[in-house]
């Protein structure tokens, strides 16, 4: 077992690096409608009175109201589809995590690493580790915050599921409770993967041509 700083890692048998499946992500959001969703971005204004109401006779204060409505509509959307793609980012580390341990079962190797009454042993969450020490680029996305996502909504919500409260203040803190719980639930300690023994493609299924 080696050890650097506080991380400890997992012993991988020989000197061979190993590939594993390739990590298919879809980083732009399947989303048609962009009225539509203004539509119901207003509406979640106007029923949790997001804006205070203005004097009837004062014009210039409507219009005023009637922008910043509009400023808030387009901001609710921009952070709904900026989880929509944490939560696309999410669901392709889950499938990914799913397909290396199907490789890691079928390899003697290396099937003994992810067994916890063996130590050291790695996780689930290990997987999410060895991308961020592979320096996979996200484009922003963080992680943890995705895979919590995807953790807790086995599909994403709607907009009009979401309340403005979710939108701009909660999401954090669910992502981050989802993630926490599901990274406990493997014994610690918990080791990690030695990056370089493991390769693998970062695949954009969002650039295919159809």
């Amino acid at each position: 077992m080696d050890i650097i700083g506080d991380r400890k890692f997992v012993e991988v048998p020989g000197g061979k690096t190993h590939e594993l499946p390739p990590l298919l992500v879809k980083t732009v959001p399947g989303v048609t409608r962009l009225d539509k969703m203004m539509e119901i971005a207003n509406n979640i204004i106007e029923q949790e009175d997001m804006i205070p109401p203005v004097a009837a006779d004062s014009i210039a204060s409507e219009d005023l109201v009637e922008r910043r409505k509009m400023d808030l509509a387009l901001n609710l959307i921009d952070q709904y589809l900026g989880l929509l793609t944490h939560w696309h980012w999410g669901d392709a580390v889950v499938e990914w995590i799913r397909q290396c341990e199907i490789t890691f079962g079928a390899r003697p190797e290396l099937r003994t690493l992810l067994r916890s009454d063996i130590w050291p042993h790695a996780g689930r969450s290990s997987f999410v580790t060895l991308l961020e020490d592979k320096d996979v680029n996200t484009e922003g996305v963080q992680l943890e915050k995705a895979v919590g996502l995807r953790l807790a909504f086995r599909q994403m919500p709607p907009i009009r599921c979401c309340s403005d409260q979710f939108l701009f203040y909660l999401n954090n803190s669910v992502a981050q409770t989802a993630f926490r719980t599901w990274l406990n639930m493997t014994p610690s300690p918990i080791s990690s993967f030695p990056p370089e023994r493991f390769e693998f493609e970062v695949v954009n299924m969002s650039l295919d041509v159809h």
